[in-house]
């Protein structure tokens, strides 16, 4: 049967419908009594907040081709469960002292507590998807998907003390890092709901290259987002020397003193944090590098509607995914 005819007359919930769904699923999680200290960090970090964007997809992607999403949300949670393990992990590897404007796992407890109860969670995801909606190449998908991301932090770390860190390393970090699990999510809720292969890996794509520029996107806001409404401190990645698309590019395209000035801040351990955000953004303006990034994140973003084209489901399905794809690149902060 033709997938745009199966689909004909399938309901499509809407963005919010999914969102409380799986809200409620998480506020829902059985979690054993004891030790209270291994679980209430993974009750706080769920609980706290998130865009909840990986399960969403899965979500949008199975009911392209099915009406109850109920039978999928277990393997929904296992890909937000995983999710918020990185960030444990994530969080206590950068320092952070804040994740969604409340206090990061290892600093309301402390550094043991986020390594183990971020273990714990890890555990969980596998158990939930395992509990969810069977399918073999679901579960081979699921497990490429959570090693990727995990090969993608190491390259994060790598960059660290390297300084010849190309564009291509660095986008393939992110897609490693941050897209695929936004790809592998669409991807996974096509196989659920029986998508076609053609379809799945069009609805992997779309989810990939959107996952890129919203990658492109965060860094972009890190130095010209608004400081009222960003949820992380503005100029953080300059102040961390982290290997941005906007410092590699600056690097690529200044000029011998401009290099000597990135290098000098680059490289000096003693400085006042706002003297040198301040500094290296004068610098990403002269190079413009604000509209080199904003083309790119334009680019990625045309790519991933045009894989979301291909795929065989008549448009009026599709509409919550565009309105999804537009709302999560259209952000200010």
């Amino acid at each position: 049967m033709n997938n745009k005819f199966h689909t004909l007359y399938i309901y499509m919930h809407t963005i919010t419908e999914l969102i409380q769904k799986i809200n409620t699923a998480v506020e829902d999680i059985q979690y054993n009594t004891e030790p209270k200290k291994l679980y209430d960090p993974i009750r706080y970090i769920l609980s706290i907040g998130g865009k909840r964007i990986r399960p969403l997809l899965m979500l949008m992607g199975y009911n392209l081709y099915r009406d109850d999403v109920d039978p999928i949300i277990n393997n929904a949670l296992a890909l937000e469960t995983y999710h918020n393990f990185t960030l444990l992990h994530d969080d206590l590897m950068d320092k952070s002292d804040m994740r969604r404007g409340n206090p990061t796992v290892h600093k309301k407890w402390n550094d043991n507590t986020a390594i183990l109860s971020g273990d714990t969670m890890l555990i969980m995801a596998y158990e939930l998807f395992n509990k969810g909606m069977k399918n073999d190449a679901a579960w081979t998908a699921f497990i490429e998907a959570t090693l990727g991301v995990c090969e993608g932090q190491q390259y994060d770390i790598d960059f660290e003390t390297r300084n010849d860190v190309t564009e291509a390393e660095y986008m393939e970090m992110i897609r490693m890092k941050t897209s695929l699990l936004l790809g592998y999510a669409l991807k996974i809720g096509a196989m659920l709901g029986g998508g076609d292969q053609e379809d799945v890996e069009n609805l992997y794509k779309f989810g990939e290259k959107m996952g890129l520029a919203y990658q492109l996107q965060d860094d972009l806001l890190d130095v010209y987002g608004d400081p009222t409404k960003f949820q992380k401190k503005l100029g953080g990645d300059i102040v961390d020397n982290k290997k941005t698309f906007m410092l590699i590019n600056a690097y690529q395209r200044a000029n011998q003193e401009q290099k000597a000035e990135l290098d000098r801040w680059m490289n000096t351990q003693e400085f006042d944090s706002a003297e040198k955000i301040e500094a290296v953004t004068h610098i990403y303006n002269i190079l413009g590098i604000d509209k080199l990034a904003q083309q790119k994140i334009e680019e990625l973003f045309a790519l991933s509607l045009q894989s979301l084209d291909k795929v065989k489901v008549d448009e009026a399905k599709k509409a919550e995914l565009r309105a999804f794809a537009n709302r999560l690149l259209g952000r200010k902060y």
